[in-house]
């Protein structure tokens, strides 16, 4: 009998079946652990997120309620009163805060010492330091009259009988308490810049102003928009500065739309009323934030 062939030294790759990947679902114990961590958490938003928002809201479902504010004169004028509070506040605000900021990016001790005393302001409470303000302000027993008074002889306004003079103050007030917190985030975005990039700057003849408008805002342009945006949101919603500070006086012609929805839910016992109040700045308050939402969308996509 022949013996068998030979079979070539060498060796012959076989293919396999891939091992299916199985996914390994966690025991049930850690499930039920799981959700019994959750639920205190949920419990918690649905009650003081979901249910303040979702009665508020149900309060305030009658559209007649909006026609009973459109005939109300104080509720126009406190429209008016929260665009102005609004848009000085923040554009003032920010764009002081930006130059501000440039000035603590220098290397000196005494700067150093000087930001210490300059973030004071944000970092007092804020219902002290607007009872100050409005004490200060009070008329010929205040700071500010008794000063005028002491060091060039005349008698100061009567500061929160006048509608200007009192939103006037609001919004000093609003300023002072949050512009070192906006120059403290646009100083943390200065010195995210590289150094190479002033240097480069200085090695091109640039001044001062010429780095800021072609070197520094540049590169802190989303930065600045998202923060605007941010801010624009905040203030809207602002109460403590104008329930403190002039107190809506004189006669409610200082009112915001927060103050004012207060006043209609506390001083005249119509809730619905101040919640729709509060409520008509939904319009302005949705684009805002859907604007803000895409702006770090795209920071982040350029990140």
């Amino acid at each position: 009998m022949p013996a068998p062939q030979a079979v070539a030294a060498g060796t012959i790759a076989v293919s396999q079946p891939s091992s299916p990947r199985w996914h390994v679902r966690p025991p049930s114990s850690e499930i039920t652990w799981a959700i019994a961590f959750t639920i205190p958490y949920a419990a918690v938003f649905i009650a003081f997120v979901v249910h303040p928002v979702a009665y508020g809201l149900w309060l305030a479902r009658d559209p007649s309620l909006y026609l009973d504010l459109v005939s109300d004169p104080i509720y126009l004028r406190t429209v008016v009163n929260t665009l102005l509070f609004v848009v000085v506040c923040v554009n003032v605000k920010m764009f002081l805060a930006l130059l501000v900021s440039g000035f603590f990016m220098r290397r000196r001790w005494w700067i150093r010492a000087l930001l210490a005393i300059y973030i004071l302001p944000w970092a007092l409470p804020a219902v002290p330091a607007f009872v100050s303000f409005h004490w200060m302000l009070i008329g010929e027993y205040g700071f500010i009259d008794s000063l005028l008074s002491e060091l060039f002889g005349i008698d100061g306004p009567i500061w929160f009988n006048d509608r200007w003079l009192g939103l006037g103050w609001d919004i000093a007030s609003y300023i002072w308490k949050w512009m070192p917190f906006w120059t403290l985030v646009f100083l943390a975005g200065r010195m995210a810049i590289p150094r190479e990039i002033y240097e480069a700057a200085d090695i091109d003849g640039a001044d001062r102003s010429r780095r800021f408008l072609y070197v520094v805002y540049p590169l802190l342009a989303n930065m600045y928009v998202a923060c605007t945006l941010l801010s624009t949101l905040w203030t809207i919603g602002d109460f403590t500065t104008v329930f403190l500070v002039s107190m809506g006086a004189p006669a409610r012609a200082t009112e915001v739309l927060a103050t004012l929805g207060m006043h209609y839910a506390f001083d005249t016992g119509q809730p619905s009323l101040g919640v729709a109040a509060v409520l008509s700045a939904l319009p302005v308050l949705i684009p805002i934030a859907v604007a803000l939402m895409r702006r770090l969308q795209t920071t982040e996509v350029q990140l």
